[in-house]
């Protein structure tokens, strides 16, 4: 297996066109699980370890921009109350030291169904910033994921980040799996609620060939009581999450049975809404 090991943005783009089979490897805590597993045996590994421009973020206009390299635990600590559902959601990360080293671009790398940040970007309209030597294009969270651990990455592209808008109302992220920590999702939801725009967004994981969103479900924004703030009726609520369950594309694994994740998935919908409204009400 070769290492190859570019210290630039440049340098890497270069690398990924010459060997488009190399694997990239950042916080290395997906990478390395299916290597120690001999689930993989790729011909090279890309480390952008030493790239700079992966570990920034900036303002981008309106937007945020986020490194593919920017940490879980940096997303806590420093974009926490501008990015709240992305940073709930990185709180539930494996461990203290997982989150240390992981990062959002290694979860979108790895495509995963259950991978824990892409139902708050799928919420928040999130865009993936790919690039390789041909040129940088943006593609929107919601078209990124092709299938199982597949995106529209091709052999030559690399994750350059992904960028979306601090939060303009509350947001909420919940999941559930076989204990509290360490572990993968039996299923998630995410939230997003924008009270200019009087729209709700949406996000199912772990409950689905790829990542999901909840069409119907966000359609139920017109219903709500956005100018009297008034708390929110039952039905409407039951409602909205019986449509989050409807919209999800389950199956019967060694985690959880299609059932059960529906059921939980209108559970998880249902909470969310009120605790996200209850916080736009109160402030």
């Amino acid at each position: 297996m070769d290492f190859l090991r570019p210290s630039t943005w440049d340098e890497a783009l270069a690398a990924k066109a010459e060997h488009p089979d190399a694997v990239p490897i950042a916080g290395g805590t997906d990478v390395m699980v299916e290597l120690n597993f001999d689930r993989r045996r790729p011909a090279a590994l890309l480390d952008l370890t030493r790239v700079a421009e992966l570990d920034e973020w900036t303002a981008d206009g309106d937007a945020l921009r986020i490194g593919a390299g920017v940490s879980y635990r940096r997303i806590i600590d420093e974009l926490g109350r501008r990015l709240p559902g992305l940073a709930m959601a990185a709180r539930t990360v494996g461990s203290p030291q997982i989150r240390n080293r992981g990062t959002v671009g290694g979860n979108l790398g790895s495509a995963s169904p259950a991978g824990d940040a892409h139902p708050p970007l799928l919420a928040a309209g999130a865009e993936i910033e790919i690039a390789s030597r041909r040129g940088v294009r943006r593609v929107p969270a919601a078209d990124f994921f092709t299938g199982p651990k597949r995106s529209v990455l091709a052999p030559d592209e690399l994750i350059a980040g992904f960028r979306l808008a601090p939060a303009p109302g509350p947001q909420q992220f919940a999941k559930v799996g076989t204990r509290n920590a360490m572990v993968i999702a039996v299923c998630s939801f995410a939230l997003a609620l924008d009270p200019a725009r009087r729209t709700i967004g949406t996000g199912i994981g772990s409950a689905g060939p790829t990542p999901l969103r909840a069409p119907e479900a966000e359609s139920l924004a017109a219903e709500l009581p956005w100018d009297s703030r008034e708390p929110l009726p039952d039905a409407i609520v039951a409602r909205f999450g019986t449509l989050v369950a409807a919209a999800a594309r389950p199956i019967d694994d060694v985690r959880g049975s299609a059932a059960y994740r529906r059921h939980a998935l209108s559970v998880l919908g249902a909470r969310t809404l009120r605790w996200a409204w209850e916080e736009l009400r109160c402030g």
